[in-house]
């Protein structure tokens, strides 16, 4: 079967494109339940640290409880359950209540599995490939929960951060020094921007889950591309900012979650990294 993948290259695209459908399935549930995770385990903490008894719940995971409709309990069957096909059979209702299902689900399945191919094709049959997977899926299922908590767990960005060393020390898509380099300087670029901010206003400015991610990316890119990926997430911010701002008339001092244009970022300096940074080299030195 390994075979038959490298030495087709249409096969091998069409079956991570397909694999890339199936985890954003997948994704969807940790974009759900991770931080219903988190709030459970600060609960349970805080009444630890209060010494207040702990109450017995009912185990609550990303495999446990079986997948249900929020609003009769429906038990999501498997036929409801394959990527983009069930959401446009069900014609985007639950089958239980007729209930409308949010149409991010087969979004984040579509978006999975057109990066997931693309993927496959950029880098060939390869560690790169398979390297390359994970992070796509790890920075999806981060987006879509910073922009519904604000929050980027460390359970993604920890291990992220590391795999990314570990893939580079075999230079898979940078040398070893690089990426030290690259997550000592992603932290510290984000860390020193928070204090600079908080002592100049008296304000935070962004979380300390961005500073880990732009870490990862630095983790997993090298150092060189931390420039790029810090202009493309601050660009793009800036145009989401002050649209929401012009347009959907939202408050100045309502927080725009910061981690979705860094994943954005990231994924743009992992698949066009280079030759942008050498034109953006070329444009400076040109006379």
């Amino acid at each position: 079967m390994i075979q038959l993948l490298q030495d087709n290259p249409a096969l091998f695209v069409t079956v991570c494109g397909l694999l890339g459908l199936m985890v954003g399935s997948f994704l969807n549930v940790v974009i759900h339940r991770l931080p219903k995770m988190m709030e459970r385990e600060w609960h349970a903490q805080c009444a630890e640290l209060s010494g207040e008894s702990i109450p017995e719940s009912a185990p609550y995971n990303l495999i446990v409880p079986r997948s249900a409709c929020p609003h009769c309990q429906h038990a999501i069957g498997a036929m409801e359950n394959i990527p983009v096909l069930s959401y446009l059979m069900l014609r985007g209702r639950c089958k239980g209540c007729g209930a409308h299902i949010s149409a991010r689900y087969p979004i984040v399945e579509i978006l999975s599995g057109i990066l997931s191919a693309y993927a496959a094709w950029h880098f060939g049959f390869s560690l790169a490939a398979g390297a390359a997977l994970i992070m796509i899926w790890a920075l999806i299922a981060l987006t879509f929960i910073d922009f519904d908590t604000q929050l980027l767990p460390d359970a993604i960005t920890l291990p992220l951060l590391w795999l990314g060393l570990l893939l580079n020390i075999n230079d898979t898509f940078t040398s070893l020094t690089n990426a030290v380099v690259g997550a000592v300087a992603g932290y510290l670029v984000l860390w020193s921007v928070y204090w600079l901010f908080k002592l100049v206003t008296g304000k935070e400015g962004m979380g300390y889950g961005d500073f880990k991610l732009l870490a990862a990316i630095g983790a997993w890119l090298g150092w060189t591309m931390l420039p790029l990926t810090i202009l493309l997430s601050s660009l793009v911010g800036a145009v989401v900012g002050i649209a929401l701002i012009v347009i959907a008339k939202q408050g100045r001092n309502i927080p725009i979650p910061f981690g979705p244009y860094l994943a954005g970022g990231g994924l743009i300096a992992l698949f066009w990294g280079q030759p942008l940074t050498q034109s953006y080299l070329q444009v400076l030195s040109a006379p």
